[in-house]
């Protein structure tokens, strides 16, 4: 999958959704660990958009648990044609469970996003460059969700993601919650990637996030292209 330019990508437990994304989405987000039979669905998909596969553990918003078969899952899903790329999360491959995802993404030609979530807060502006380069060095896109309490932790947000662009690393980044959530409009003007949004904005996976077709129609009337 090509990041150089922005992917929008629907958030969806059910493969099934996959035609109603097609009007407005670049991708799919499939979103393993909150789906039912999740390897069987990715096996019988036969959609016409290519596929992120995300198997998120409980300690960084999942249901997943944290054990080998959630990571098996993943090895498995990278070697189906249809994913197109992969999330793995950052504290996964600092400690090391994760190496062999990526290594099984590597082989199959299935691109890596690397990803941090904080619930609880946005960092320092320093704090988050750095985890975004770390992630950039372990995959080909940095992914960074924060929590937002204000404009200012967007501010600083998107002054990171500028700071990342503009030193040519593939980022994606937003701010969760009702403060953030213009974020996943606007961040894409300041070099962000990758934006989600669930078809049915009842099927949300993150906080405050637009529906897709409000997201795809902000998106594009921001861009002004």
């Amino acid at each position: 999958m090509d990041f150089s330019s922005f992917v929008l990508t629907a958030a969806t437990t059910d493969l099934s959704a996959e035609p109603a994304a097609r009007d407005h989405a670049d991708a799919v987000e499939f979103r393993m660990d909150l789906a039912s039979d999740a390897l069987d669905a990715l096996a019988a998909y036969d959609g016409d958009l290519p596929l992120v596969a995300t198997n998120r553990p409980t300690w960084e918003g999942g249901e997943a648990p944290d054990d080998d078969a959630r990571l098996a899952a993943l090895r498995t899903a990278v070697e189906h044609d249809a994913v197109a790329a992969v999330d793995v999360e950052l504290a996964a491959l600092e400690a090391g469970d994760a190496t062999g995802v990526v290594e099984a993404a590597r082989d199959h030609g299935t691109a890596v996003i690397v990803s941090t979530h904080d619930f609880e807060a946005t960092p320092h502006r320093d704090s988050m460059r750095e985890t975004l380069a770390d992630a950039g060095q372990r995959g080909d896109v940095a992914k960074l969700a924060v929590t937002a309490e204000g404009p200012g932790d967007v501010l600083d947000l998107l002054a990171a993601t500028w700071e990342a662009s503009t030193a040519d690393e593939t980022v994606a980044t937003m701010a969760m919650g009702e403060a953030g959530r213009h974020s996943r409009a606007v961040a894409p003007l300041y070099g962000s990637r990758i934006g989600y949004a669930p078809v049915d904005p009842a099927d949300a996976t993150a906080p405050g996030q637009y529906d897709l077709a409000t997201l795809a129609g902000l998106v594009d009337s921001l861009d002004g292209e």
